[in-house]
Parts: structure tokens; sequence; C-alpha cells
């Protein structure tokens, strides 16, 4: 009921909304003459701030056009490389005609970006995939909102997502002969899994996998968002967080996390925040400060869009993740698309480098969550292990914005690079012209550039 209710209302405010945007360009209209009047830019800057908390936000773009490689504008093509009834995989295509751009693109390494499904679409990964687009392939897994998924799809578990993120890698495999992964948050818990059992079959696994900011063992310095899940029973979850969409939606009747009370979640951790935020972009508005006012709206473009998650990957999730801590007691087994059901061993992995990256404020996945990586995987050679701790970075740090991109991707590249070296020639067929084969650099990069302590650890019996 509660999800009616707030289809209704959003109805009901959405044409005040328009009305409110309609009002702002009017009065900031130079031909016109109510651009003139007393305190007409203090009525523009308050009509647009209310369009702004009172419209929808639909899903962004990644808006990436062209990157530079080697100092030469790259062209950037989005392609659906995958089409699964919950998530697309996407692929960035990158096109150039100078020969030599496009011999360095043809040799450059094949990355899955696993972006997280917790609220926000993987456009939140923008910067990610914009700086990882001049030495890399990549591909990202875009999750889709489950109030467009139709009912006649079935559902969406846990185990799918382990089994998608297993297809997906088998798909890059099959194209360039090798991957790497790179999870962000969320995923790392299933994308360490996924990675788990291809090992434990004997599949080749990733060159390398890269952890950022995940649970992987939540007990560790717990945040306000691991004390939820702890301090609430599941039937709370089931019975409080858990409706079906409505009937104005594709998925209507299907069990969902509604995006807008995850929304509600992420404004409450920091409501004083935002009440700043909005404030000062009412100042901005009215004091003609085109560019923070631009900053503001492409940061909410991208905060407010939020999509609903299915029910049964939702809950389980929280039993698996935060409550039971089946990975890290060796309790997690996942149903593979056979149906057979098979026991998670991080254990088994050898021939996949780690490197996990975690922020020193961030205060949604704390302190050695992420780190706890490597105490499972004992047979990850010691120097085939990387930590990295980034000093002043949040969560969103490590994956956007000025640390991100100063600290962690160098780390990151130079680490992809150093396993990637030495990797058998991939045959690649050109868009224009006969199958080339390029092999991958012979070169070792240099040390990494930024502090990675090698990582350490005992054996851990089996359970």
């Amino acid at each position: 009921m509660l999800y009616q209710l707030y289809e209704t209302q959003r109805a009901l405010v959405e044409p005040f909304a328009d009305f409110a945007q309609a009002t702002a360009k009017l009065y900031s209209n130079p031909m016109l003459p109510y651009s003139k009047l007393p305190y007409s830019q203090r009525m523009v800057a308050a009509f647009d701030l209310f369009y702004r908390l009172g419209k929808d936000y639909e899903k962004p773009e990644f808006d990436i056009r062209s990157v530079k490689v080697n100092s030469v504008d790259v062209t950037i093509r989005e392609h659906v490389e995958i089409d699964k009834p919950f998530c697309e995989l996407r692929r960035f295509k990158r096109f150039s005609d100078d020969p030599t751009t496009l011999d360095t693109l043809l040799e450059q390494p094949a990355v899955l970006i696993v972006a997280p499904l917790s609220g926000h679409y993987a456009t939140l990964l923008r910067d990610t995939v914009n700086s990882m687009l001049g030495d890399h392939k990549v591909f990202i897994t875009d999750w889709k909102n489950a109030r467009l998924v139709p009912l006649s799809e079935g559902e969406f578990h846990l185990d799918d997502y382990v089994n998608y993120v297993q297809e997906f890698i088998r798909h890059l495999q099959g194209k360039y002969g090798h991957c790497h992964v790179v999870s962000v948050c969320q995923p790392t818990v299933p994308v360490l899994a996924a990675v788990s059992l291809m090992a434990s079959r004997g599949e080749t696994t990733p060159l390398t996998m890269t952890m950022m900011g995940g649970p992987i063992d939540a007990r560790r310095s717990p945040t306000s968002v691991n004390n939820l899940a702890t301090q609430r029973s599941f039937e709370w979850f089931e019975n409080n967080v858990i409706y079906r969409v409505p009937d104005n939606y594709p998925g209507a009747g299907r069990r969902v996390y509604p995006g807008f009370l995850q929304y509600a979640g992420f404004v409450a951790m920091n409501p004083d925040r935002h009440a700043t935020s909005h404030y000062d972009y009412f100042k901005d508005l009215i004091k003609g400060d085109d560019a923070s006012v631009e900053h503001h709206r492409k940061f909410y473009d991208e905060y407010n869009a939020v999509l609903d998650m299915d029910a049964d990957y939702y809950l389980e999730t929280i039993a698996t993740v935060f409550q039971d801590f089946k990975l890290v007691n060796g309790t997690w087994d996942v149903v593979n698309p056979a149906g057979e059901t098979e026991r998670v061993r991080p254990q088994d992995i050898r021939g996949t480098a780690l490197l996990t990256v975690e922020g020193e404020l961030d205060d949604i996945s704390g302190s050695g969550q992420t780190r706890a990586a490597h105490d499972l995987c004992t047979q990850i050679p010691a120097d085939q292990r990387k930590h990295l701790e980034v000093p002043g970075a949040g969560h969103y740090g490590i994956f956007s914005g000025r640390r991100w991109r100063e600290n962690v991707y160098p780390a990151l590249r130079d680490f992809v690079l150093q396993h990637q070296a030495g990797t058998p020639t991939t045959k690649i067929a050109l868009a224009a012209g006969p199958a080339r084969t390029k092999a991958e650099s012979p070169e070792t990069p240099a040390a990494l550039n930024v502090t990675a302590t090698p990582v350490h650890s005992k054996r851990r019996s089996r359970r």
C-alpha cells in the first residue's frame, strides 16, 4: 500500500513541479519584462529549487563521448553486449582511425567493472569508467530497475547475481583469452563468490580481481549500515521494506525494495548536509554562479535517481552478508544454473591476483571489511596480493573524484598491467579489414607509485 501512496503523491506533485520549472524560465528569460521585476532572480531561484525537489529523476546517461589515449581523441560508443532479464553487460567500444592508437587499443587489457546493485544506477561509476577507458577495454554491469522487469521474467536471487558475473567473465575470456575484474562496494562479495566457484571447478579465473570498499567481512569496524542489518531481524526487513510494484509499471506485482525508500535512507544518513547543499544551490542561483549550480545539478541528477531491487535478492543479501556472514564463515552455498548446489571456497583461488582498496573515512564499508578478502584467499601467493588505503577518502572518494584519479586509479592501472604482461596472443577481428593478431605488451611496469603494501596471512583451516 505504501508504494501506491507514494505513486499517488508523486502524480500530484508532478504538475506543480512542471509549473515551477515553467515559471522559473518565464522570470529568467531576458527577452521578457518579467526578468526586470524586483526580486526576479530570487523568484527564479525559488521556483527552480522547488522544481528540482519535486521532479522525477530518471536513469542518467553515462554521457562519455570520447577519451584521450596517448593524447589522441578516441570516440566512445556504448553497446549492449549481453542482455539479461535483470542486467545488461554494457561495453564502451572505442574507435580511432589513427593506426598507432588503434594498435595501442588492441593491446590494452579487458576489464569487467561490476557495478553495485544497491540503490543507484551503474552511472554512479561514470568517473571510474571514464578514467579506465584510456588504458583498458571496459565492460560494466548495468543493472535494470526491477519495477520495469515483468513478472514473466521470474525472480532474481543473490545466486543469480553470482551466476551473471561468471557468465560475463567467461564472455570476456572467450573474446580476449583473459580478463580482469573490478568490483565496487556491494558486488565485492558476489564477485569473490563467482571467482571462487570458477576456481573450485578448475575453470580459468580472471588475471586480477580488484575489490573496492566492500563488505567482505561486515563484522569489522561496523558502520551504521552494518548495525541496522544486525539490529533488525530478517522478518523485520521483509515486513517493513518490501512492497509490490503498482500497476502503472511493467513489473506490476513484483516484490521489491522500492527506490524511494532507499533514497529516504540515503538522505537520513546526512540530512543536514543535504539541506545545506540545497540552500547553497538557492544562493548560487541568485548570485549567478553557473559553475556551482551545474555541479549541484549533476550531483543530484545522479544521487536522486534510484532503482527498485528485487525482494529476493535484497533479503538474501541482508541475510548472507550482514547477518549470517556466510562468506567468512565458509557456509555459503550457491545454486548454479543447472540447479546444483556448490560451496563458495575462496581458498581455492590460486591464479588470480588480488588488490583491495579502502578509504580511510569510509562510513559505508568500515576499515578492514574489504581487506578481509586476503584472509580468505589463502592460496594466492603473498606477492600477488596488495592492499591500498586511501588517506582522507570516504566511500565515494575511492572510485570518484580527485583521490580516485590521483591515488587509486594509478595503483589499479599498474596492478592490472603488472599481471597482464606475458599473457597469450589474442586474435581480434577489426570492423574494417582482416583479423589481426596483437600480443600483449611484454614489458612489466614499474612498482606501484602509491603506497600499496603486500598482505601476508596465515592459512585458515577449511570449514
